[in-house]
């Protein structure tokens, strides 16, 4: 159905189209989960039998439709604390055996006895290697029967990993299949259902491997056929098959199949078509890993074990957030809309104009908890991709450049378009950046880095500019910035059970207002005195260094706000996130203090001033290029981090010097790249849920169906997620407003145009939409009731104090905090 306009031009129907976007991906993730994938929801079958290669040089595995999780050492020793872990089999268990091990032990000796029993011990734990080739050994039988514990100590095995096949195809003289095909029932009967003795918490029956017969040796391959080993493969499906039918349930047994089809077209990773690199063994342990340890862990943020793991029931806050989110505004809707309603009932609802953006927010954010809190979205992982990043990073610039348009006249240096198109464009190489895991290639990360930089950049010039011009160091407007900045976040970090810190940008940007705030309060009616001033930011700069930088204020600090509001922040994290761009706020601050003064004397209107112009240009040109040299040189990220609070204002200052070189430069702005700025705090805070998933670990495939699916994929996400970003900076814009008591729009941190009457607004922060004053259809309702109850009394009370109600939103959270499930 078309859509016209007032002036009869086709309008493209966006929110129809936006909302059957999400209506479409919300049926395929319930026909899938409901439906295809009815039988391995949790995705167990998927880590064991299909996956493939995201990469050439073969080091990241991809399930199909989950992630798989790269075990750190201090997991491996939590899930496999004081158990034992078995291998029996010949030398490709063996290979495996020492992958294990080094998960949490990389320096073990892996030469040894070819043909003998390995056992380590790593902290409590205990990983032990028999050889057994064809599985008729003594260690063999004890384990069968269920008393190798009481011989080897260590109690049942947490995990037994058994593989066997290739001897008795090298030994006819064994029995051969025959034989092998009887020490295959033998460990099926062991592991049926119902036997009195459990063998092992997890039973691992390794498939015979494929091997790779252009790299046998002769002897080898005169024995080792193809049709041979798959022949045994299929008989190990059919003794799954005949369990299942037989016991209503397969055996407590796993047979990852994936391995072979893990291995299949490795030539290149195998010197004797056998035994396979290292890297390739990894993988392998680190499936088993998945497989044992993702649902026994403690299931806590970050959510990143997506492959047979079951996400943690939600927890009685999240379940009255999610009710209160879905509820509370649609509830406040239909009373607005019936006569008949009483009217104590609006003290529990806010303005008639505020609840329609509360019901967007409430369903936008349960949306988030639903991709990234269950399974019904699969997640998949990242894969860095050069020729994509570029294709990207070009398609966008493409699509900013043919959205540019000129202003009808100069709008000033570092105007509101501009600061919204700086922050836009940075947004969108954030997010490609983020999408396809690029933090490894340094070249990428470094101005990744700066982006950031320029956003801090942006806080400090816009909050100096305002403090400077307006000098309204009142309640109200620390009270707004810190509601519009952190609503968001701190929804986010109680329903989906995460760390404010986590999400870093939220936290960071408030911390530096609150520090720009203090320092240009205290002994404000001296800022016009610019020496004064200018010792005071040197002041407070080298005390905040010092507070970060020297261990113990930071430690003492945050030890007394985590026991006294029972938080969990770490000091070590956060210095980093801090000292990391440590000095760029204050580069902004003194950028805007010079831009002041530049205009108060009147320097622009001196002789000299076309010429410093031109010299700065070319200082800005020539300063961008060797930052550009600087840091592609750097042996590393973690090499360039240590120069990066250093230079980070180089580049920065570069850009906003060549960005606003002309009159026409600095008034022509990309609408594309300003629509992105405008959300550009929501993008940044949304993405770690709905555009990346597992708190920024994976990506979420709103489309499934393999490697081929993934660009859809990533457009059919993109779309979604933008509409919703729009949506809740919008929502959220017009929630502060309710929150503080305001009825107009926020003053300014970054002045707008010089022309008089320009709006202004808040840097990274926008909300360029409101909310209607009357929802169509509805009758605005009196929301004061007869009889006042206690509830609309206090509500009363914290209506005309703004301070009042900030505190009680404090004791609200700090109790929150209190009584919030561990």
């Amino acid at each position: 159905m078309s859509s016209k306009g007032s002036s009869g031009k086709f309008v493209f129907p966006t929110l129809t189209f936006h909302c059957a976007a999400i209506a479409l991906v919300f049926s395929l993730a319930i026909f899938r989960f409901f439906i295809s994938d009815s039988s391995d929801r949790h995705h167990c079958r998927a880590l064991l039998n299909d996956g493939r290669w995201l990469d050439s040089a073969h080091q990241s595995w991809q399930p199909e439709g989950c992630m798989l999780h790269q075990y750190s050492a201090p997991q491996v020793t939590q899930c496999l604390d004081g158990r034992h872990v078995i291998f029996i089999g010949d030398s490709t268990v063996r290979q495996l055996f020492y992958a294990a091990v080094k998960h949490v032990d990389k320096t073990i000796d892996t030469h040894g006895e070819k043909h003998s029993d390995r056992t380590f011990t790593v902290d409590r734990m205990q990983f032990s290697f028999y050889w057994d080739p064809f599985l008729n050994g003594t260690r063999m039988t004890e384990f069968l029967d269920g008393s190798l514990a009481r011989t080897v100590g260590g109690g049942v095995p947490t995990m037994a990993v058994v593989g066997s096949g290739i001897w008795y195809l090298r030994h006819p003289e064994s029995g051969g299949i025959p034989e092998w095909k009887g020490r295959m029932d033998a460990l099926f009967h062991a592991v049926e259902p119902g036997m009195t003795t459990v063998i092992a918490d997890e039973v691992i029956l390794l498939p015979v491997e494929k091997a790779v017969e252009s790299r046998l040796s002769p002897e080898r391959a005169a024995t080792l056929h193809a049709d041979d080993i798959a022949a045994m493969n299929a008989q190990l499906d059919e003794l799954l098959h005949g369990a299942a039918e037989t016991f209503g349930k397969g055996p407590t047994l796993a047979i990852p199949r994936v391995f072979n089809t893990l291995i299949a077209g490795l030539d290149e990773e195998t010197d004797d078509g056998l035994h396979f690199s290292e890297a390739v063994s990894k993988v392998q342990a680190s499936i088993l890993l998945n497989l044992r340890c993702n649902d026994v862990l403690p299931k806590k943020f970050p959510f990143d074990k997506t492959c047979c793991a079951q996400y943690p029931t939600p927890n009685w806050v999240q379940i009255v957030l999610l009710v209160i989110l879905l509820a509370w505004a649609p509830a406040g809707l239909y009373f607005y809309s019936r006569s008949d309603t009483s009217p104590s009932l609006f003290a529990f609802f806010p303005d008639q104009k505020y609840l329609i953006p509360a019901a967007i927010f409430g369903f936008a954010v349960s949306f988030l908890f639903i991709a990234d809190r269950t399974s019904l979205f699969l997640k998949e992982n990242k894969q860095y991709d050069a020729v994509t990043f570029a294709v990207l990073s070009l398609l966008s610039l493409a699509v900013g450049f043919f959205t540019l348009k000129p202003a009808e006249k100069d709008l000033g240096f570092l105007n509101r378009e501009q600061t919204d198109e700086w922050k836009g464009w940075m947004q969108i190489a954030i997010l490609i950046y983020h999408y396809l895991g690029a933090s490894k290639i340094s070249g990428i990360y470094n101005p990744i880095r700066v982006l950031v930089a320029a956003y801090l950049f942006q806080t400090g010039y816009g909050h100096l500019t305002y403090f400077l011009k307006k000098a309204d160091f009142g309640f109200s407007r620390v009270a707004n910035i810190i509601v519009r900045i952190n609503l968001l976040t701190v929804v986010l970090s109680y329903l989906m059970e995460t760390d404010y810190l986590s999400y870093y940008f939220s936290p960071l940007v408030t911390m530096w207002f609150l520090i720009i705030w203090v320092t240009m309060w205290a002994g404000n009616k001296y800022n016009e005195n610019t020496t004064f001033l200018v010792v005071k930011l040197i002041v407070a700069a080298g005390l905040t260094a010092c507070f970060f930088s020297i261990e113990g204020p930071l430690e003492g600090t945050f030890g007394v706000l985590n026991s006294v509001f029972a938080t969990a922040w770490n000091a070590k994290e956060w210095r980093f996130r801090v000292t990391l761009d440590m000095w760029i706020v204050w580069f902004g601050m003194f950028t805007a203090l010079a831009l002041i003064k530049i205009k108060e004397w009147r320097i622009t209107e001196r002789p000299q001033w076309p010429q410093m112009e031109r010299y700065t240009i070319w200082a800005a040109a020539v300063t961008m290029t060797g930052y550009m040299v600087f840091e592609l040189t750097r042996a590393s990220k973690f090499v360039y981090n240590g120069y990066h609070p250093y230079v980070s204002v180089l580049p920065v200052l570069a850009f906003c010097v060549l960005r606003n070189a002309t009159p026409y430069l600095r008034s022509t702005s990309s609408k594309f790249f300003i629509f992105f700025g405008q959300c550009s705090l929501e993008t940044f805070i949304i993405q770690f849920h709905l555009f990346i998933a597992a708190d920024t670990r994976g990506i979420i495939m709103m489309i499934p169906g393999g490697p081929f699916m993934r660009p859809l994929n990533f457009i059919v996400t993109s779309i979604v997620f933008v509409f919703i970003s729009n949506q809740v900076a919008v929502a959220t814009g017009s929630l502060t407003d309710w929150i503080c008591n305001k009825g107009a729009r926020l003053p300014s941190a970054v002045p707008a145009a010089p022309a008089p009457g320009t709006a202004e607004y808040i840097p990274l922060a926008n909300s360029d939409g409101a909310a209607p004053d009357v929802v169509v259809g509805m009758s605005e309702k009196a929301a004061v009731p007869s009889a006042p109850s206690v509830f609309a009394k206090v509500g009363s009370w914290a209506k005309k104090d703004l301070r009042v109600k900030i505190a009680m939103i404090f004791v609200g959270l700090w109790i929150l905090n209190e009584v919030y499930p561990q």
